[in-house]
């Protein structure tokens, strides 16, 4: 099944322009720039988010209130996001390591509690900002 037979239109529509941006876009930027499709209503947007994050297409990087298109081809989940954000340039990347992964999908903190969903958000420098 490819991706444009299970994207609804205003799925596929928000999930181009959050792929085609060089930046986490939020969630009334993604509306200014679909408007010209034919969606109006914030509440389409977030529809559309709402499914795009529970689908594993995008994430929300939830320091910024904004969303990126899911870079790691293994990512089948959105319960589970790590991302490293430079403090200078504000570039957000999406981590994808597999040592990261196994220890927090066993992760039981002091108390005794599991965790079913995690958004990590790691900050510092850039290699560039360095």
């Amino acid at each position: 099944m490819t991706q444009t037979q299970i994207l609804s239109k205003n799925q596929q529509i928000v999930l181009d322009i959050i792929e085609k941006a060089k930046e986490p876009l939020k969630a009334y930027s993604i509306l200014f720039n679909v408007q010209k499709k034919g969606i109006k209503a914030p509440l389409q947007v977030y529809r559309a988010l709402e499914k795009l994050i529970k689908l594993g297409k995008i994430h929300k990087v939830e320091s910024r209130n904004a969303f990126v298109a899911c870079k790691n081809s293994y990512c089948r989940i959105s319960k589970a996001t790590a991302f490293s954000i430079c403090e200078s340039c504000e570039k957000v990347t999406e981590i994808n390591n597999s040592k990261i992964s196994k220890y927090l999908s066993n992760f039981e903190d002091n108390t005794g509690m599991t965790y079913k969903k995690y958004n990590l958000e790691f900050f510092g420098l850039c290699k560039k900002c360095r």
